[in-house]
């Protein structure tokens, strides 16, 4: 874990839970792209860094999940690099409360506001500072996040973020977190058709094809669409249709997963009732959702 792994001339990624990719900019200068989940990452992070003799010059991130940001503060603060990131994800990044406030869709209980849900706030940047490197194509990947975004190094290696998961992660779990389902399936059309030396996916592994993968993550999307709809054959209360998807994954209820997974239901749901799939209705100051 935390293995720094060369891809290209110029790009790396360090393997570990969500991979963080480096891009040498200059013999001694560096970009990560992500920075990890916690000040401990940032750590093994900036011991890389120091062992290759490399000066960090900047955080480039995909979007604000706190896996991805964690060791946003503790980076900046010991080399005095900035953090580039825009749109939502910003005001995300320099106000994590919002993520788990977002999930939730309140003010987050204590159980809630832990560095799995709420990194600690950093500055930020947008990708039109004149400090950002330029030569590091920025590519829209909307659709797991809000403005999630990947990145393209001068030596064709692409970084995917998490808009696509591992088989493996597929299968043991079935679905998996989604903030817009449209934008989201839109995002695995463009990365299905997409074409780069190298991919590096956060949350799955890295390679020179990422076609098939795109193609089963779709797949899995459309699945769990249709377990949903058979759920709702008959009205049933939102808490209903959470409670038979966890039965029907076979995954246990935690308060992580209440408002991860819930967040993913609500936005098929809307997405299914966008398309006229899925109706929504009020009885008895209840909202009931029907196939």
């Amino acid at each position: 874990m935390y293995e720094l792994i060369k891809v290209n001339d110029k790009t790396f990624y360090i393997d570990c839970p969500a991979k963080i990719g480096v891009y040498q900019a200059g013999e001694n200068e560096v970009y990560l792209i992500d920075a990890g989940s916690d000040k401990d990452a940032g750590r093994k992070v900036r011991q890389i860094l120091e062992k290759n003799e490399w000066t960090l010059k900047g955080i480039l991130n995909t979007h604000s999940n706190a896996d991805h940001i964690g060791g946003n503060a503790y980076l900046s603060r010991n080399t005095g690099c900035p953090v580039f990131t825009d749109g939502i994800e910003a005001a995300f990044t320099e106000h994590p409360i919002l993520e788990p406030s977002f999930l939730y869709g309140g003010y987050p209980f204590k159980d809630l506001r832990h560095k799995f849900l709420m990194a600690q706030e950093s500055e930020t940047r947008g990708f039109d500072d004149p400090d950002y490197p330029k030569e590091v194509k920025v590519i829209p990947l909307p659709g797991h996040f809000f403005d999630m975004v990947g990145f393209r190094t001068p030596d064709d290696t692409v970084f995917l973020a998490d808009c696509i998961s591992s088989k493996e992660t597929l299968d043991k779990y079935g679905i998996s977190f989604i903030y817009d389902v449209e934008k989201h399936l839109e995002t695995l059309d463009k990365v299905e058709n997409m074409e780069a030396k190298f991919f590096v996916p956060a949350h799955a592994p890295a390679g020179e094809r990422v076609k098939e993968l795109a193609a089963y993550n779709r797949d899995k999307v459309y699945e769990a669409a249709e377990k949903i709809k058979n759920i709702c054959a008959e009205p049933k209360n939102f808490e209903e249709i959470l409670k038979r998807v966890f039965d029907e994954y076979n995954m246990q209820l935690t308060f992580e997963q209440y408002v991860l997974i819930g967040s993913t239901v609500r936005s098929y749901l809307a997405w299914m009732k966008d398309k006229g799939e899925m109706q929504a209705e009020i009885n008895d100051n209840m909202l009931f959702w029907r196939k």
